[in-house]
This record gives C-alpha cells, sequence and structure tokens, in this order.
C-alpha cells in the first residue's frame, strides 16, 4: 500500500523538540513463521472454516488438503526457490495455490487473472519462472501451447477459473530468480518499461502479520475479506492474516470493486468483521450515512491519499495504512474511531507511526536525517524490508546502508521510497508527494516511463510522452502525447487498444494527443509541465464511430439522464470528445471512475444504479435510458 503522489503541502507545524532528528522506532518484533501458523491451526481447529465462498465452506482440514495434493502434483517440476507465476483471482483456487506454493518452499508471484498476453510475456523473458498456473485462455501463446499438468484446483465458487493448468514453457524462460528464503514476488511499475518484481522473505511478511492480528484481534470466529486485486501485494496481508489467525477468508465478487454500494451490501450479507480495501473504493462510503448494520469491526484502507476523515457514524476502526511493496505491504498506520475529536474532519489524516520492527528516517539528498517538522525523502529500515528486486543492480541503488555516522542499531539497509514526508514531534508522518517521476493513478504506482515505453513498441509511434492530468480533488488521469512514426497516420483509439496488453488497467492513459514535437526546458528535456498545459481538456478521436455529429450536450433532444451521465463521464476522464455513441470501458472508464460515477447519478438523479447495468449498456446512451426509465413511475397497470 502507498499513499498517493498529490497530497497538498501541509504548512509546518511548530515544534518544541528543538533539533531532534526525524528517526523514529516502531515497537519491538521478532519475525514468526506463516506457514508453520497455518498448519497449526489445520491440526487445532480442523474443522473450522477457512474460505467462505458463497454457498460453499471449505473447511482448515479441506484446505490443507487440497494444498497437499496440488502441490504434490507440482512436485516433480518445481523446486524451492522456483518463481510461479499465478494467473488467478480472488477465489479458493487462489488460496488453496498460494498454501501449496508456500509447502513446497516456491515462490508465489502473483499475476492476475487478466494480466495482458504481452505482459506476461515480458515477465517471463525476464525471469526464470518455473511455470504459470491458470486457466490456459488467460495464457500466452508459448504457455498456452505448451506442456500442462491439470491441477486439482477448485473450479466453483467466486470468481473460479473454469479449468487449472501448471504451464511449461522452457524456451521462454529469462534468467533473473528469487533471492534464497523469498516467499513471494510482487511486480512494480518499472522505468524500463518492463515491471520490475520485488521478492520479501516469510520472515518480513510475519511481523505484518503479527502487527495485524495484535490490532484489529482477528481470531477465530471471524471473516476477513480477500477484496484486494490479486496483482497487488495487499492481498497476501488478507490472505495470510485469516490463516495464521484461524479465521475464514471471504473471496469479495468482482462487481464489488465497481460499485461502494455493492460493497457494503457484500460486507453485510458476508458478515465481515475485518476488511482491507484501497482508499479510492472506501472514499464515496465517507460521502454518505454509514452503513449501521454492519459487523465490520476493523477496516483497513490504503493506496491513494486519505482525503478526509471518517465521520461521527463510521462504526468501524480505520486504519489508514502506507507502505510500499518494498516494504511489505504496510509500514505506518493511523488509526481513527468515531470518538475521536478529530472525527469527521474534512482534512487528510496523517500516515502514522512506525508498525513493530520498523524504523524510519527522513532525510536530506545526502542521505542524512532532516530535524522534525522539516520536509525530506523517507527512507524505511527494519524487519519489514523485502529481500531487494530481482535486479541486483536496482537492489543497490534503492537499498541503501545507513550514513556511517547515524545509530541505528541492526539496520544495516534503508530502502528510499522517492516519498516526500515530514515527521511530526510524536513521530508520526504527514504525506507531501512524490520525489521522482512516479504517479498514483486509482491506488497504483505508475512510472509514466512504464506507459511511454508500452506505446512505443508499436511501429506507428516514434516518441510518446505521459502526462498526468489532476482535478480539483487531486484525482489524476494519464495523458498520452504521441508524436507517429514518419508516414503513420495512427487513430488513438486503436493505440489506446494496443497498449491495454502491456499495462495493467490503471496505467491505461484515458487520452491520447497526437502531436508533431514536444516542448524544451532550458535543459533540452521535455519540458512536461508545458506539455500537460496544451491539453488540459484533451479531446482524442473517439473510441468508435459516432452517431451523432453535434455536441450532445447542446443537442435540445438529449434528456436530462443524457446530459447529465455524458458530462460526468466527461469530467471524470478528461475527454470532451466522448459521445453518448461511446462505450464506457472502450473511451477508458474503469472500476474507479465506474464508481464515482454512479456515486454522481445517486446524487443528482436519486436513483441507485448498478456495476453491472453500466457495464452491460451499449453505450452512454444505453445507459442514460435505463436512468430515464428507472426516473419514470410507471402508470398503474404498467
Amino acid at each position: 500500500m502507498i499513499q498517493s503522489p498529490t497530497a497538498p503541502a501541509l504548512p509546518a507545524m511548530p515544534l518544541d523538540t528543538g533539533s531532534t532528528p526525524s528517526v523514529a522506532h516502531g515497537p519491538a518484533a521478532e519475525p514468526t513463521r506463516v506457514l508453520a501458523r497455518f498448519e497449526d491451526w489445520a491440526r487445532r481447529t480442523p474443522q473450522a472454516p477457512a474460505v467462505i465462498d458463497r454457498t460453499e465452506t471449505w473447511t482448515y482440514q479441506d484446505l490443507d488438503a487440497a494444498a497437499a495434493l496440488v502441490a504434490a502434483d507440482l512436485a516433480d517440476r518445481v523446486r524451492p526457490g522456483d518463481l510461479v507465476g499465478v494467473c488467478l483471482d480472488r477465489s479458493t483456487a487462489l488460496v488453496v495455490t498460494a498454501v501449496a506454493l508456500a509447502r513446497l518452499g516456491a515462490v508465489y508471484l502473483p499475476l492476475g487473472p487478466r494480466p495482458g498476453e504481452r505482459r506476461i510475456q515480458a515477465v517471463t523473458e525476464d525471469l526464470d519462472v518455473a511455470c504459470l498456473i491458470g486457466d490456459p485462455a488467460v495464457l500466452p501463446a508459448e504457455h498456452r501451447d505448451g506442456e500442462h499438468a491439470l491441477l486439482p484446483l477448485p473450479t466453483g465458487g467466486v470468481n473460479a477459473p473454469a479449468t487449472a493448468v501448471a504451464a511449461f514453457a522452457d524456451s521462454v524462460r529469462g534468467t533473473r530468480r528469487a533471492p534464497e528464503g523469498a516467499l513471494y514476488a510482487v511486480l512494480t511499475s518499472g522505468s524500463t518499461g518492463r515491471p520490475k518484481a520485488v521478492a520479501v522473505a516469510e520472515s518480513s511478511l510475519s511481523v505484518a502479520l503479527d502487527w495485524y492480528r495484535a490490532e484489529t484481534g482477528l481470531a477465530p470466529g471471524d471473516r476477513q475479506s480477500l477484496l484486494i486485486g490479486v496483482a497487488f501485494d495487499p492481498h497476501l496481508l488478507e490472505l495470510w492474516a485469516a490463516l495464521t489467525s484461524g479465521a475464514a477468508l471471504v473471496p469479495a465478487p468482482d462487481d464489488t470493486r465497481w460499485d461502494s454500494h455493492v460493497l457494503t451490501d457484500w460486507w453485510r450479507d458476508a458478515a465481515l468483521t475485518h476488511a482491507v480495501a484501497a482508499t479510492p473504493t472506501v472514499e464515496p462510503l465517507l460521502d454518505r450515512p454509514w452503513p449501521q448494520d454492519l459487523k465490520l469491526r476493523h477496516l483497513v484502507v490504503g493506496g491513494d491519499r486519505m482525503r478526509r476523515r471518517p465521520g461521527t457514524d463510521v462504526t468501524a476502526t480505520v486504519h489508514n495504512a502506507y507502505g510500499p511493496a518494498e516494504a511489505t505491504v504496510v509500514t505506518t498506520t493511523h488509526t481513527m474511531r468515531a470518538t475521536d475529536p478529530e472525527a469527521g474532519d474534512p482534512t487528510p489524516p496523517p500516515i502514522g507511526t512506525a508498525l513493530p520492527g520498523v524504523t524510519l528516517v527522513v532525510t536530506d539528498g545526502e542521505g542524512r536525517p532532516v530535524a522534525r517538522g522539516q520536509e525530506g525523502e523517507l527512507r524505511v529500515g527494519g524487519h519489514c524490508l523485502a529481500l531487494g528486486y530481482l535486479d541486483p543492480e536496482l537492489t543497490a541503488r534503492r537499498f541503501t546502508a545507513p550514513p556511517r555516522d547515524l545509530e541505528l542499531p541492526a539496520i544495516d539497509r534503508l530502502y528510499r521510497t522517492g516519498d516526500r514526508v515530514r515527521m511530526n514531534a510524536d513521530g508520526s508522518l504527514d504525506f507531501l508527494g512524490r520525489l521522482d517521476d512516479q504517479v498514483k493513478i486509482s491506488g497504483v504506482r505508475i512510472e509514466p516511463v512504464e506507459v511511454e515505453a508500452a506505446f512505443e513498441q508499436d511501429p506507428r509511434v516514434r516518441t510518446a510522452v505521459v502526462t498526468v492530468l489532476r482535478d480539483s480533488s487531486g484525482h489524476g488521469r494519464l495523458v498520452a502525447h504521441v508524436r507517429p512514426a514518419d508516414g503513420a497516420e495512427p487513430a488513438t483509439g486503436d493505440l489506446l487498444d494496443a497498449v491495454r496488453s502491456w499495462l495493467p488497467e490503471q496505467a491505461v492513459p484515458t487520452a491520447v494527443r497526437i502531436v508533431d514535437g514536444f516542448p524544451l526546458d532550458a535543459n533540452g528535456k521535455v519540458d512536461r509541465p508545458a506539455l500537460a498545459a496544451q491539453a488540459p481538456a484533451p479531446a482524442p478521436a473517439p473510441v468508435r464511430p459516432r452517431t451523432t455529429t453535434t455536441d450532445d450536450l447542446a443537442n435540445a433532444t438529449a434528456t436530462a439522464s443524457e446530459r447529465l451521465v455524458l458530462a460526468t463521464v466527461r469530467d471524470l476522464l478528461g475527454r470532451p470528445g466522448i459521445g453518448l455513441g461511446d462505450n464506457f470501458t472502450d473511451a477508458g472508464g474503469t472500476s474507479v471512475v465506474a464508481a464515482r460515477l454512479l456515486a454522481t447519478v445517486e446524487r443528482e438523479a436519486g436513483v441507485r444504479l448498478r456495476a453491472p447495468e453500466l457495464l452491460r449498456s451499449t453505450d452512454l446512451r444505453a445507459f442514460a435510458a435505463l436512468l430515464d426509465q428507472r426516473r419514470t413511475p410507471r402508470p398503474e397497470g404498467a
């Protein structure tokens, strides 16, 4: 979990600590075991529910036995330390796979259910991936056509695969292996245009899990969400927190990520007591009355800047969490309760204080601590640190030794987060932004260079530069400025379609501008602010042929619902060229945008529509017609 780089610079707070350095330590912590804790619960409470998957319940005994079968089927081909790419969604099958790989000593590499064929291909060309696990239909050609071993994974329940295989393709295996002792590896955005992988040891995850159990009281009889997208590391906190606590995991249906109403309905129907969620998903919930019939006691949020504190009606304890993947999911947290004097304050809360075993240092450009109250770069050390990247040179650049004159007992490495923060007198941190070019879109950390490289793979593109436009609330969207190759006249929609196979959903720009060249600064580099200013409201070519030649908003025959839907989508995506004949997802709509659109429709029209109704609509006109239908009461007897 990592906060957004768009937080406003907060005014410096007066301090009475003199020149106290910006160094803070969390409580002492000792690493424990992860897999052994699960196996202990399987022995102690074999009939307790481990996964509650709609109408089917898998006990700890069931889960243990299923994982043993999968591990046995893989044992001849997968060795300890091997990377295994997992192309599954949040499901019982995913949970069984995670336990089986841990039992084998293999390294779990979550890629998600729809990672994009070219993205997987890039990963397998760089990394020594022993095999991919998933439905053959989602695998790249080399693995789809290679040797398959059918795995006895569950194929029923939420988000279950139709079939699951271990797919082997020795011809495309890369050379980089995970460091010794890794439990899992996750991909993060890479500035080279290819994703980079960071490996984490079991001991580091165990410290985060121990904190989670102690902080939230997760225990047998409780129900923990499995909600976070599989490609992102917080899902590992959810998954193993439950399995090491004797609690039950509840996989989330896919539509929970599109609609905050569906999310709270699911919390209620599933009787969840503990949940982890992305900040943009939870944000709409804080703008309306909190549901009072939930069993939810603890809610951990992260992935973006929290723009306000929960109100006095929020019955769950909310933990605002911060942490890069390189520091094992969670590094700092700030806990908020309805009884706090600050409850309901419309200002961003801090990102909090250090977790057990975590050391925080705010430094200047030379790596030396600044005084508390001064801004600087956050560096992190302690048990939370990942083993490093699978690229040793990158590890050496980002994981550095502390300055010699800085006394940090037992700390031999500090991870440079690239985040600009300020440490307060009590050791808590305020998040101020990023120091580098990384950005956060919908809670996902993105390197614009990676997006640019994806465009430049296209022979129709000579050069691409990506900028970020933000609305008044700080929400960002990517705009790609593309200089075509000589003689090429690519359609912007075609370019977007091409990069979708390279990039995660949040990294696909909402708009493409075709340009003849780029403005340069005094150093001869592309002047990105000037480039962004040239297109405060980019108007790309429509995704599909428009059904009208006049502006739909100015059309006198447009209904109130059509005007509301179209104006909202144009504003959210920053694309005034979108028309009623355009499809929401083809136009760049994401799950986060859908949630905000549905919230606006409900607020302005008083009609609650569901995400599937938006996604099934052929175009925005059809969605607006549905809204009109719901707005208009039917005549008696109709």
